[in-house]
């Protein structure tokens, strides 16, 4: 299972006519790229539940799906459509509370992040809570994978420490994070070719000890 080559195209071709004219006369471009990403996130829950307790075949991939549509009531950018597709694996669907994989497909600018994105200050006070008791289990979480801790993502982080701890804690870096995430790119042929599933069952599989250290931080 792979993505198309053609969803490629018709996101390019969004991309330069991000019009709902445009849009309308190619509904059927939108629905046959739309059908191929679908089909892709059922093949990839399938793979990922052979090694995660936490995904199973039930969950829907319809339900992990984010809409093409754009909210622009609050934005300056008034294009109405995406001009990607993306979707979030948990037993939640795209909604859960909690870590989860997150796969964004768009032209140049593909990859695929597991973790947990802005959790609600409770998750966030827990997660920040097992950093400071236990900093070992997080740094043997990136190991198992092959990930150092200065991979996980620093674009949405703290610029003084959080409410409790001091600039002197040895992982004062990951404290001050607000999400908690790694993520790798993926080029185009990679999501192409025809063992893509493969290729981010495999990434996965590494971030896996990740995800389960913030489970475990939550008690899930």
């Amino acid at each position: 299972m792979k993505i198309e080559k053609s969803t490629f195209e018709f996101l390019n071709a969004l991309t330069q006519n991000n019009t709902r004219e445009w849009f309308q006369e190619n509904k059927s471009r939108y629905e046959l790229a739309h059908r191929n990403v679908k089909d892709f996130i059922t093949a990839f829950i399938a793979e990922v539940a052979k090694f995660d307790p936490k995904i199973t075949t039930d969950i829907d991939a319809s339900k992990c799906l984010f809409r093409i549509y754009r909210d622009v009531r609050f934005s300056k950018n008034k294009a109405p459509y995406k001009t990607w597709f993306s979707a979030g694996v948990s037993l939640e669907g795209r909604k859960l509370a909690g870590p989860e994989y997150y796969i964004h497909i768009e032209p140049q600018k593909s990859f695929i992040a597991c973790g947990y994105w802005r959790p609600e200050k409770p998750h966030l006070d827990l997660i920040r809570q097992e950093i400071d008791y236990n900093p070992l289990a997080l740094k043997t979480a990136l190991d198992k994978g092959g990930w150092k801790l200065d991979e996980l993502s620093h674009e949405d982080k703290l610029k003084r420490p959080p409410a409790g701890y001091t600039t002197d804690h040895e992982y004062i870096e990951q404290l001050k994070l607000k999400s908690f995430i790694l993520y790798k790119h993926l080029d185009q042929k990679d999501l192409t070719a025809y063992d893509a599933i493969q290729t981010l069952n495999d990434v996965c599989q590494s971030m896996y000890p990740f995800k389960m250290f913030i489970h475990q931080a939550l008690d899930q």
